[in-house]
């Protein structure tokens, strides 16, 4: 990793890039910190320090802190990913939609611009929501019109402006400047969650070594997931094909070896923010409403549904809820690989090219085995998620370990920094072969 940074910043380009990247993310913090004129920042940061939903840490978490300083960017870009995944559906369900995908590049740019539309319109309707649960709330410095309208209109360009940031870093950039956007948000959460593992198990241990236990079971339970997730966004099945020879004039070609390689982990991170957002949108709804905190059946189900309460050793019947939510993860890793992964359609593309599976038959045989040997490791790959996603909450349901930072911030954060770390070894490998060709 340090060796491949080394490089990079040897040549010109790649290191112009790097520099740029940086400055970007030196605004994003900036914005950070800078609040939304209209809205009383400590009555709301009073607000959030009383609630028990779990969601609203996860969206402070992956807003980098933005949500509880309640910024310009405090919907960050959630707008951005929730449109794009509805994109990414409605490309299955509507035929012209899947039709511009097959367009090439002009049929990309044209989903990248409605996504940018559609990505305006859900903050603005994310804004106004906000801005009608703080005037209900007396969050705002006056209860008028044009603070309604200050509110709303600084919410919606904030997150505008964060998605423009990344496409800058995409283009300008490193990587897909959306990932680094969010992966900068959670990375700087870290020091406050490890400030507060510093204090709630090492500080109040008691005394050196058992501060020193505490610390050295934290380290390796962090490096143990950090490895695990490595090995599971890296780890895919190899489906090896050949391709038929043909003679072209009095040369014979083809005939060449090669594979599909089918990720064990298809669907990313994708499954748990999709289970997370299910189970927790309704938490944050009574949050907001100030419901929820009766004694009745309703209150008890909404408890069920809080991470906050899963696996507390006073409370087990709540952690019905973590068994909703694993059922949930492998549900979702399985619909979104089928929406993202066509094995008829690569079946007759390989048919097409006179290519195939040894000891299968070319067309739906080979479909039929793509799609058997894609169910087996999906459900491996759901298994992984899983494993990543409830080890955080585990040891806050049984040893109060009160973290924003959990399995998902981990899984982003590894998948992220890998993919960026590929994307400027392509990169500099491109420049060298320019370099050799002019030469």
């Amino acid at each position: 990793m340090l060796e491949t940074l080394r490089n990079a910043f040897k040549v010109k380009d790649i290191r112009n890039r790097i520099i740029f990247t940086f400055f970007m993310l030196v605004v994003i913090r900036i914005g950070s910190e800078l609040p939304v004129p209209g809205v009383n920042g400590s009555v709301f940061q009073d607000w959030f320090a009383n609630q028990t939903a779990d969601g609203l840490g996860f969206f402070d978490a992956i807003t980098g802190g933005s949500f509880l300083n309640m910024s310009v960017f405090a919907l960050n870009i959630t707008p951005y990913i929730t449109s794009s995944i509805i994109m990414q559906l409605l490309t299955i369900a509507i035929p012209k939609l899947e039709e511009l995908q097959r367009d090439g590049e002009d049929g990309r740019k044209k989903i990248v611009e409605i996504t940018r539309y559609l990505t305006i319109a859900l903050g603005l309707i994310e804004a106004i929501a906000m801005t009608i649960g703080f005037y209900r709330g007396g969050y705002l410095v006056d209860k008028n019109a044009l603070t309604v309208i200050q509110v709303i209109v600084a919410l919606t360009a904030g997150s505008a402006v964060l998605m423009w940031i990344g496409e800058r870093i995409t283009e300008k950039g490193i990587g897909n400047g959306i990932s680094i956007v969010l992966t900068i948000n959670i990375i700087s959460r870290i020091p406050d969650d490890l400030g507060t593992l510093w204090n709630q198990f090492i500080v109040s241990a008691g005394s050196i070594p058992k501060g020193i236990v505490a610390a050295l079971i934290i380290v390796a339970i962090i490096v143990a997931m950090v490895v695990f997730v490595i090995l599971l966004q890296g780890a895919e099945r190899r489906i090896p094909v050949q391709y038929s020879k043909k003679i072209q004039g009095r040369k014979q070609v083809g005939g060449q070896q090669t594979h599909i390689p089918l990720k064990v982990n298809t669907g990313g991170v994708i499954p748990v923010i999709f289970a997370q957002s299910l189970m927790q949108t309704p938490v944050i709804i009574a949050s907001l409403l100030g419901k929820g905190n009766g004694t009745g059946i309703g209150s008890k189900i909404l408890r069920g549904l809080s991470q906050s309460n899963w696996c507390d050793p006073k409370n087990p019947v709540y952690s019905i809820g973590l068994i909703v939510y694993i059922v949930l993860i492998i549900a979702f890793a399985y619909f979104y690989t089928q929406i993202t992964f066509n094995p008829l359609e690569i079946a007759n593309n390989m048919k097409r090219a006179g290519g195939f599976v040894p000891g299968i038959r070319p067309g739906k045989p080979t479909s039929d085995y793509l799609n058997q040997i894609l169910n087996y490791i999906v459900f491996i790959g759901a298994v992984g998620l899983t494993i990543v996603a409830v080890i955080p909450i585990f040891f806050n349901g049984v040893f109060g370990a009160d973290v924003s930072f959990g399995g998902t911030s981990i899984i982003i954060i590894v998948g992220v920094v890998i993919e960026t770390l590929k994307q400027i070894e392509s990169q500099m490998r491109v420049r060298y072969y320019k370099g050799f060709l002019n030469d």
